[in-house]
């Protein structure tokens, strides 16, 4: 069948796909549509054809087709919407597959509460100092405002309005850095932890307000180091209670340890 053009925004060239000849045809029509999205053929929002002129234009079955648009939808690089004015669209919201990965790991045991709370701890103080020195006064605003909603659910003994408040700080905190690749990323490890956090229960944070107004304080003023130095230490002691709480209940193992190298390995 030869190669057929495909309509697109009047701004861009017309994206071409050809014909499949594998055996695995839904991985070769999902990587052409990512190679015209990569290429500028496609654009974010851009509705692909229907499934009847896609699977011409392929050369394969609806069901084959159906089985690419799925694997794409579940990667996060296009959404399938019903309805008259339904179709298959390039998605602006491909971060999302991230997040489903990370929480996939979580659930098959392949990312250890030691391993989710350390690396939360890492990719914190890289997102701190940076957002310390790009933080608009609006962003500081949201995150006080935060503070004081977090103030209101501890008080009210509300557990999961406390903890999700807890966690939209450190995404308002992403957010203040300007970067969508730190955002995207600090939204899916805060969605794992999340789950981590329902699942271990109600653990004693008292020290986190104090400590988050102490931080704000620091923020406000630019001083990077002293602020990471603050979040650094709230969350090295939010993780001890996390994992005495996780071996106490007998929740999870604890992660691996690396095996180590003779001497031999080492200089390889």
């Amino acid at each position: 069948m030869p190669a057929a053009a495909l309509s697109a925004p009047a701004s861009a060239a017309a994206p071409s796909f050809k014909a499949i000849r594998s055996a695995r045809a839904f991985e070769e029509i999902a990587q052409q549509i990512r190679t015209e999205l990569a290429e500028g053929r496609l654009k974010v929002g851009s509705r692909l054809p229907s499934e009847r002129a896609l699977s011409e234009q392929f050369g394969v079955s609806r069901n084959t087709l159906r089985e690419a648009l799925r694997s794409l939808e579940h990667a996060g690089l296009i959404r399938l919407q019903k309805g008259a004015t339904g179709g298959a669209f390039i998605s602006e919201r491909s971060g999302e597959a991230i997040s489903t990965g990370l929480m996939d790991m979580y659930h098959m045991g392949s990312i250890h509460p030691e391993q989710l709370t350390e690396a939360r701890i890492w990719l914190e103080s890289v997102m701190v100092r940076e957002a310390c020195k790009r933080a608009t006064p609006e962003d500081i605003a949201a995150l006080s405002a935060n503070i004081e909603q977090t103030a209101q659910a501890l008080e009210e003994g509300d557990f999961e309005a406390r903890a999700r408040r807890n966690l939209d700080f450190h995404r308002l905190l992403a957010r203040a850095t300007g970067n969508p690749i730190m955002v995207t990323v600090m939204d899916g490890l805060l969605d794992v932890l999340g789950e981590f956090v329902r699942k271990i229960g109600n653990v004693d944070n008292a020290f986190v307000l104090p400590s988050r107004r102490r931080f704000m304080k620091h923020f406000a003023a630019r001083d990077a180091e002293a602020a990471v130095a603050e979040m650094e230490a709230s969350l090295r002691r939010l993780q001890r209670g996390y994992l005495s709480r996780v071996e106490d209940r007998g929740a999870a193992p604890a992660a691996p340890k690396p095996k180590r190298r003779s001497a031999a390995a080492a200089v390889r």
